[in-house]
């Protein structure tokens, strides 16, 4: 099969600008293409994993990737699909990210001998003259059409600072950069980015003429990926010291029966012809599943060493062996004791197994948790540093472990 059609038969496209095009590039390995990451945080999260995998198929079928790291843009923050401005960061804070991000993109993405390139945009963005700018770019863009795009619409009656309303210029203008730079002539992203992409491919057309328009596509990726990698604890990451890999397997193995055969389909390398099969699975084999899946996205995160032991932590708590050599662990520190005791609502926040301290009382209080296969329900039940000096495993719900150590 070619990578054309195997990425529609996952369900990773969404929306193509021109489809027989870019099944003419991928499929012969001419695409340059480019995904754009803006430093947010410093870690990538569950939320950019189809995206990552999405470049290492194509760059397996001999296209080019090109990694965006957005210093310039993540200076302003994309609003789309926000409902408000996001947080102002640091100069100093984003090239941090940028940094992190190298580092995890290097286990999808192979940068060796020109391969594929991690750029960032911060190169030419953040040495644009603002007057230069408004002449070469302005006179291209209709306002009218921009406040008709649909990353701005949901913004506006909450109210788009100008400051944000730039945004899709400078996205624009990455793909222009990219395309005279790198000959990038694919854009890829989410849906909430089509009205931005599209802006780079008028503005290509505007300022270079239709040939070179009748070179660059833009390829919108399904959001069913965007949308994955939000628990009560927050984003999953990809970085081992944010989301362990253990934390990260369980995330994978406990995801609903009707999101795991897409979840394999869409995120992991297993050939077409075993998923296909699977499509059959029902009842307990879909258990089977959740732990072909786990493994699967833990092994390309984390490698192989980390993915074994993240199962067989996992098979172990569930046969009720015991073994907890591979449980997620957290430590309870002097300052998290009262007069001697750390209360259960405590622990259970501190290892992040409940947003609230009143969603932890509510689960001790319907009996949702255990410390030691002993059920407690009184939230102010207290424990002393003694406690801990033997095994100390709090179970709340089915399927949450955390193992806890004293360093007080």
């Amino acid at each position: 099969m070619e990578i054309f059609e195997e990425l529609k038969e996952r369900g990773l496209i969404a929306q193509t600008t021109d489809e027989a095009e870019i099944r003419e590039l991928v499929n012969n390995g001419k695409a340059t293409f480019y995904i754009g990451f803006d430093p947010t945080a410093d870690s990538l999260h569950v939320g950019h994993f189809m995206a990552l995998c999405l470049m290492k198929r194509l760059q397996q079928a001999g296209n080019k990737p090109i990694a965006l790291l957005g210093g310039g843009t993540g200076m302003i923050g994309d609003p789309s699909g926000k409902t408000d401005m996001r947080k102002m960061l640091t100069p100093e804070i984003i090239e941090h990210n940028i940094e992190c991000f190298k580092k995890q993109m290097s286990r999808f993405i192979d940068f060796s001998d020109g391969k594929a390139l991690v750029v960032n945009n911060a190169d030419w963005l953040l040495n644009l003259n603002y007057i230069d700018l408004l002449r070469e770019v302005g006179p291209h863009f209709s306002v009218n059409n921009m406040l008709r795009a649909e990353c701005y619409k949901q913004r506006m009656e909450r109210g788009l600072t100008f400051f944000e309303f730039n945004y899709m210029i400078m996205q624009a203008y990455d793909f222009y950069t990219l395309y005279q730079k790198y000959g990038c002539n694919m854009e890829f992203g989410g849906d909430d980015q089509w009205s931005n992409m599209l802006a780079g491919t008028e503005l290509i057309r505007r300022k270079l003429g239709k040939d070179a328009y009748a070179m660059t596509q833009v390829l919108l990726l399904n959001s069913e990926g965007k949308k994955m990698g939000k628990t009560e604890k927050g984003a999953v990451w990809l970085d081992a010291e944010k989301t362990s890999p253990y934390e990260f397997y369980q995330y994978w193995r406990n995801i609903g029966d009707a999101d795991v055969l897409k979840c394999i389909r869409m995120l992991t390398f297993l050939p077409m012809e075993q998923i296909r099969e699977m499509d059959k699975w029902e009842g307990s084999q879909l258990n089977e599943a959740k732990q072909i899946l786990a493994w699967e996205l833990t092994n390309l995160v984390h490698g192989k060493e980390e993915a074994d032991k993240a199962k067989e932590a996992a098979i172990a708590l569930f046969s009720g062996s015991g073994n907890s050599e591979n449980m997620p662990e957290t430590i309870v520190d002097a300052e998290d004791f009262r007069d001697g005791k750390v209360d259960i609502v405590t622990l259970i926040c501190k290892a992040g197994l409940a947003t609230t301290r009143s969603d932890a009382r509510r689960n001790v209080e319907q009996g949702g948790v255990t410390v030691n296969g002993e059920k407690i329900t009184d939230a102010k039940h207290g424990f002393t540093k003694e406690d801990f000096d033997s095994e100390f495993i709090l179970k709340k719900g089915k399927k949450n472990f955390m193992k806890y150590r004293c360093n007080a």
